[in-house]
């Protein structure tokens, strides 16, 4: 039934906005408007051509709409194209470029006004994009993929603001990206001469959503256990995530992954008994090397996990080192319920709002009250008391020290928890112990040669203790094992660039870090560092502007706390900020 007064209609929506309007307009109002003027004239008419609509011109942003997903994505693409053929004419300073968001959703029609999620997505899609770019949901490029010559990169599952669920986005590849002068493969990662392997999400069978949460955890066990295994290379698990509930083509995930083999299955969780049927795929041929199906009790997950990954591991024919079986066969607990808590908790926090983490750190200390002895548990605890400490989520100033006692403990249970290593080295960063926190992060990649987040946090601890070329060098790495990594990656590595002294590979990299994450503070501060050293006041500035917008009250004395061993580098920092018009209190 259908509100009173209320049209709505299907449409594909897109939303164009202008980059860094405001630092164009202070520098020349008039000349801005003029070409902003002009460039709208291109975009209508192109609009237009394509039977599209231009809904509304607010500032400098553009909404319209189109009956046809290939038209509007028609017309996106020839507008970057001829807003990038005028920009030649311009000086680089006075170049405009647009970001572009395009999606396919329900909207509501107030006469010739449109409104509602459908439109709110496509605009957050255009936040995401590259700068001369256009970023699209998965329902535009599900109707448009094999009806455009376009190539597309997989963002995969977004959370965008003020949307309840992830949003699935891609780019669209309209020419190199700025991650290539920035030393980061543009393209599929290599296939690796080792046998590599990608552990897609395990369809949840259990006919009830509630139980997502335990085919997620089942899968992440089954890849935490592999990734222990030096003689494979297994992509992380943010990186499979990507594929979540989506019919993907087994061959064209090996391709996007750079890997040989794929495995993939269900769950069926009913009572105290599941099933689990697991598959294993050659990547490249389409062909099944191994299939079986499980019936087990539910106190017997632990033995199924551990003959799942015995079973992939002999048929790939990969050798275990002395110790790797054991750590392979690694059991987090013995007690169901807690076991139970602590997937439920570990998929809660990737919400990452405070109320998410708060809810995740009840069920982990739950967890603990049913097995005192539960040091992933610990470990996981001590990281949501990290977070909330670097967040400000709270007023308690002894949260880091809680997170230090916490993740002590947890080594002190099991030494062999990877997560354990890092989380105590990144914290032993913050408290100036630089030499503990690099033992600590190596120990956590000796264990799990996999570890993807495990080579950037180590990336970050070498480049605060003064050894930015090594951090470079890891941060590929991580970037390897996580091809569909998170913005902070792209921070880390426009950070190590930047303190080793290579001003152009940071600018890109950090450029394209507060486009994947526009409220990343750290990666504003160091591109303000950047431009103000350059003596590119009108970039630092922008920066600094970012800076303020996303922390009001952000000031040179909070700069002085960030960690790095050598004061003299805390000094070049502070003194590029202040360049950049950083305010001292």
């Amino acid at each position: 039934m259908r509100a009173s007064g209320v049209k709505r209609k299907l449409t594909v929506i897109l939303v164009a906005d202008v980059v860094g309007f405001s630092r164009l307009m202070g520098v020349d109002e008039e000349a801005t408007l003029a070409t902003l003027n002009s460039y709208r004239e291109i975009m209508v008419g192109l609009i237009a051509a394509h039977d599209g609509r231009v809904v509304s011109t607010t500032g400098d942003g553009l909404l319209a709409e189109f009956p046809s997903a290939v038209e509007a994505m028609r017309s996106a693409v020839e507008i970057q194209e001829n807003i990038k053929t005028r920009n030649r004419e311009l000086p680089d300073d006075r170049k405009m470029r647009l970001r572009i968001g395009v999606n396919l959703g329900d909207v509501m029609v107030e006469g010739d006004d449109l409104y509602g999620d459908g439109v709110n997505v496509a605009a957050r899609l255009e936040t995401i994009a590259d700068p001369g770019g256009i970023c699209v949901a998965g329902t535009v490029y599900d109707q448009v993929k094999n009806k455009l010559d376009l190539e597309y990169k997989n963002l995969g599952e977004q959370k965008v603001k003020n949307i309840a669920d992830a949003v699935r986005a891609y780019a669209v590849l309209l020419g190199p990206p700025e991650a290539v002068s920035a030393g980061i493969d543009s393209g599929p990662p290599p296939l690796p001469r080792r046998p590599s392997i990608a552990v897609l999400p395990f369809a949840n069978f259990s006919g009830d959503p509630e139980q997502e949460y335990f085919s997620d955890g089942i899968t992440e066990d089954i890849i935490t256990g592999l990734s222990k295994i030096s003689g494979l290379l297994v992509v992380a698990r943010n990186s499979s995530f990507v594929y979540k509930g989506k019919a993907e083509n087994v061959q064209q995930v090996g391709q996007d992954l750079g890997v040989k083999h794929v495995l993939e299955g269900s769950v069926r969780k009913v009572g105290e008994r599941v099933r689990i049927t697991a598959q294993l795929v050659d990547a490249e041929t389409g062909y099944h090397l191994w299939a079986e199906r499980y019936d087990r009790e539910l106190t017997d997950i632990f033995e199924l996990q551990d003959e799942i990954t015995g079973n992939i591991v002999a048929a790939l024919e990969v050798k275990l080192t002395a110790g790797e079986h054991e750590q392979v066969t690694h059991r987090y607990t013995e007690n169901m319920e807690a076991y139970d808590l602590f997937l439920q908790a570990r998929e809660c926090r990737l919400i990452h709002t405070r109320e998410a983490m708060a809810q995740a750190r009840a069920m982990f200390e739950q967890a603990i009250a049913h097995d005192p002895d539960f040091a992933g548990a610990y470990a996981e605890l001590s990281h949501l008391y990290l977070i909330n400490w670097h967040h400000q989520w709270s007023d308690a100033p002894k949260d880091l020290d809680h997170a230090y006692e916490l993740v002590k403990k947890a080594v002190a249970l099991d030494e062999s928890l990877p997560e354990a290593h890092t989380y105590l080295g990144w914290i032993d960063v913050w408290r100036g112990r630089h030499a503990e926190a690099v033992t600590e992060a190596k120990r956590a990649i000796e264990i799990d040669p996999n570890f993807a987040e495990g080579y950037a946090r180590l990336a970050e601890i070498l480049t605060f203790a003064g050894k930015p070329e090594e951090g470079i060098e890891l941060m590929k790495k991580a970037m390897r094992l996580n091809p569909h990594y998170f913005g902070w990656y792209l921070f880390a590595l426009g950070h190590a660039y930047y303190l080793a002294g290579e001003p152009g590979e940071a600018t890109a990299t950090l450029r394209r870090a507060v486009v994947r994450s526009p409220n990343f503070l750290p990666a504003h501060l160091i591109l303000a560092a950047v431009h103000g050293e350059a003596g590119e006041i009108e970039e630092a500035r922008a920066a600094v502007a970012e800076i303020l917008r996303i922390s009001p009250r952000y000031c040179l004395e909070l700069v002085t706390r960030r960690p790095y061993s050598d004061e003299a580098v805390l000094e070049r920092l502070i003194d590029a900020l202040g360049k950049a018009g950083l305010p001292g209190i």
